[in-house]
């Protein structure tokens, strides 16, 4: 059965494939446009397959909010020409309708079946990383933020009061996570084998300061302290130097907000997402 140039432009309508790709299908499958969409499919998805172990090391975070419902993905691609194509980016809008409408977390079928198309179009191993729902519950202040280049996303619900006061801490919150980029939300979250890692590389280091050895034992306990303390501080969101006043901690300031707002205040949901981690 013979295809025309019509069907070649419906082939390529319908899935995005190369024109060549499109007509071998429609070659290979008599001139029958359904079957030529389905066999592209096919021979796309067995492609990626073998793909998989490919870095995906580019994409897009996308925040979706609808009245007190959040959803926040992850869509990852091999290469950044991919993640800024139209397509991409539509089909990283709808997989965060997908997670708002389903009201639920984790990585869905229909996220699979929504990147399908992609797959046969662009050959890269491209997929849904990461999903997560936020229901915002009454007498809660939420936030959200997503970073210029769509390669970071924040969402922060602080629990307690819905003041302005307590929604612009969330949203200084939210902008402080994508700056400070923190791997923890408290010490206690610390694995004991990064301390570990930490005090042996400290140790190392203080004794190969001469002005150490002529310290007492108890002086360089303390120094190791230290160094740990303010190690851990780093990481973890809660003791970092707050954003909008570095001279106190993220935990210094909601008591501070907590304050202000006359609420008993506490972080029910921070959420940090940078792509590829």
């Amino acid at each position: 059965m013979a295809f025309t140039a019509a069907d070649i432009k419906t082939l390529r309508d319908a899935t995005g494939a190369g024109l060549l790709d499109c007509k071998k299908a429609l070659a290979d499958t008599n001139g029958d446009v359904a079957a030529a969409e389905k066999l592209l499919k096919e021979k796309g998805l067995a492609s990626m397959a073998k793909r998989t172990d490919r870095a995906a090391g580019e994409g897009r975070i996308v925040v979706k909010q609808d009245g007190n419902r959040i959803a926040i993905i992850e869509i990852v691609s091999e290469t950044d020409f991919v993640a800024n194509n139209a397509d991409f980016i539509e089909t990283a809008e709808k997989a965060a309708e997908v997670t708002l409408e389903k009201k639920a977390s984790g990585v869905l079928e229909e996220h699979k079946a929504l990147v399908e198309p992609l797959l046969v179009k662009f050959r890269e191993n491209i997929s849904v990383k990461r999903a997560e729902y936020i229901e915002v519950a009454a007498g809660s202040s939420a936030s959200t933020y997503v970073h210029h280049d769509h390669k970071i996303g924040a969402v922060v619900v602080v629990k307690g009061s819905e003041d302005d006061k307590v929604k612009d801490f969330a949203h200084v919150c939210c902008l402080h996570l994508a700056s400070n980029k923190p791997e923890y939300i408290t010490k206690e979250e610390v694995p004991q084998s990064y301390i570990d890692d930490q005090t042996d590389i400290f140790k190392a280091q203080m004794a190969e300061d001469p002005a150490m050895a002529k310290k007492p034992d108890n002086v360089k306990e303390g120094i190791l302290k230290g160094k740990i303390s303010k190690a851990l501080a780093s990481i973890c969101f809660m003791d970092q130097p707050y954003l909008d006043d570095e001279k106190i901690t993220v935990a210094q300031a909601i008591a501070n907000t907590a304050k202000a707002s006359n609420a008993n205040l506490s972080f029910e949901k921070v959420i940090l997402y940078v792509l590829g981690k």
